[in-house]
């Protein structure tokens, strides 16, 4: 029995999972790590405490199994902008993806053409939390920084080098603003689009598919496992997860409902579209002929936590306010766009906000807890329509643990969702990609899953208030344009 173990780094959360040849989890660990959010919309990391949490969960799982692994499997949180120098040492602290100093120049992009510029070369998107806005940010704000990195890189390959004293960044987490996903090269004329083919050097050229790096002696000792075991770093958390929740099929698709929302398809070509959105991205798989369709929504999980925390109860209480506001919440209904960046897709808007409507006195908490309920489940459909979901929907995440919850989401996209029994899909994603690397065969044993089937009592409510949604939606974006605009 070959024994490897994943590590997932979450944005607060790092999760070490070891898993058996057959997928069964053996042991796992969990450490938080520390997210720092300061003045102007800035969020923050420090990679020694990232690390620090790698080094605790691996050990504490690696110590629950009888012998060494054969092989760690890196993925994580994608995005942001995470700076070393030659030493894998940060010149500043890692910018998260949910930063958004960057908003207004994002927004000036937009209104000057260059976001649709940039995703005519690559079929990428931006968002303030990528390295596009980040890296511009700071050449005109701290160029000493950049003089002093020597590569602008993400979660995975920093906490990666660390370990193994190579640099190799996955091809998902190259992708988004520059990466051509058919070639896997970096398009120039985007760079140029984005005033800063100057920094070309810090972007690390895309690994090869099957890349394995060995533990050097310093990750070796943090880690406590032997110097020279083979780690994977990547793909990262979305791909990761899709791999880990059976998406095989082209036309299959992904909602992960976490902290943020992030909905993806299997295709097996790249369809540039000029007319379309500059949203979302075209996500590189292990396979160089599959890729994903993502469109990775900023709204999820921290919406509904916020509309609990205003009206006094925690998730602990979602089951009961969901049983006790029916289908259409009462007339109340919502936007969930509370993110300081704005949206990325299944558009892009650092000027989107959200919204409750149709309050009165006579509306509970429940309603106002439904009503941001469906309405994240309205833009988990705006995005797996916009992404062009086909096939089967698999689900993932903290949201589909609520019973309810589920079927909501079941209820409102009109097709049955398959929750995966095992939790933790990215660990296990990245295992899969690490034995196949390996060249270990891949598991036998079928993936255990809990289906949930959509009411069709519940369908015409939905597809009524999903119409309502879109309408709201086109409403607002026309009063955020103006907004940004004087």
């Amino acid at each position: 029995m070959s024994v490897i173990i994943g590590v997932d780094i979450g944005t607060s959360v790092t999760k070490a999972v070891a898993f058996d040849s057959e997928g069964t989890p053996l042991a796992s660990a969990a450490r938080r790590s520390r997210l720092d959010r300061l003045s102007g919309s800035r969020v923050e990391q420090d990679i020694d405490d990232v690390v620090r949490t790698v080094a605790e969960v691996v050990r504490e799982t690696a110590a629950a199994l009888p012998e060494p692994p054969v092989a760690l499997a890196l993925t994580g949180q994608g995005d942001g902008l995470w700076l070393r120098d030659a030493d894998g040492r940060a010149v500043r602290p890692a910018i998260s993806w949910m930063d958004g100093r960057a908003s207004e120049r994002v927004a000036a992009w937009l209104r000057d053409g260059t976001v649709r510029e940039v995703y005519g070369h690559t079929g990428s998107g931006m968002f303030p939390g990528c390295h596009a806005p980040l890296l511009a940010h700071l050449q005109e704000h701290e160029p000493q920084t950049l003089r002093r990195a020597v590569t602008a890189g993400y979660c995975v390959d920093a906490v990666a080098q660390r370990l193994t004293g190579r640099v190799s960044v996955d091809a998902s987490d190259a992708t988004l603003p520059f990466l051509d996903p058919v070639s896997r090269t970096y398009s120039r004329e985007a760079l140029a689009a984005c005033g800063i083919e100057d920094l070309a050097h810090l972007l690390p050229a895309p690994a090869e598919p099957g890349a394995l790096l060995p533990l050097d002696a310093i990750g070796a000792g943090l880690l406590g496992l032997p110097e020279g075991l083979p780690l994977t770093a990547g793909p990262y958390d979305l791909p990761a997860c899709a791999l880990g929740s059976g998406v095989r099929e082209v036309g299959d698709g992904l909602l992960i409902v976490g902290t943020t929302l992030a909905c993806q398809v299997l295709t097996d070509e790249v369809r540039s579209d000029p007319s379309a959105e500059p949203a979302g991205m075209w996500l590189c798989t292990p396979d160089p002929g599959r890729w994903l369709r993502s469109m990775p929504a900023m709204v999820g999980t921290a919406a509904l936590e916020w509309v609990l925390a205003l009206t006094g109860t925690t998730t602990a209480d979602l089951d009961r306010l969901l049983a006790d506001s029916p289908p259409g919440a009462n007339g109340v209904t919502a936007l969930p766009f509370l993110s300081d960046a704005g949206e990325r897709a299944p558009f892009v808007d650092p000027a989107a906000r959200g919204r409750l409507d149709g309050l009165s006195l006579a509306h509970t908490p429940a309603d106002a807890v439904r009503a941001m309920c469906e309405a994240i489940g309205y833009a988990a459909r705006h995005c797996l329509e916009s992404a062009g979901l086909t096939g089967t929907l698999a689900a993932c995440g903290g949201g589909t643990r609520s019973g309810p919850w589920a079927q909501l989401f079941a209820d409102i996209l009109g097709r049955p969702v398959r929750i995966p029994q095992e939790s933790e899909v990215g660990a296990l994603g990245a295992v899969r990609v690490a034995r196949r690397f390996l060249g270990e065969p891949p598991e036998t044993k079928a993936q255990l899953f809990r289906t949930v089937e959509p009411r069709p009592a519940s369908r015409a409510v939905y597809e009524d208030g999903y119409a309502t949604y879109r309408s709201a939606l086109d409403g607002a974006r026309a009063q955020w344009g103006d907004a940004t605009s004087r």
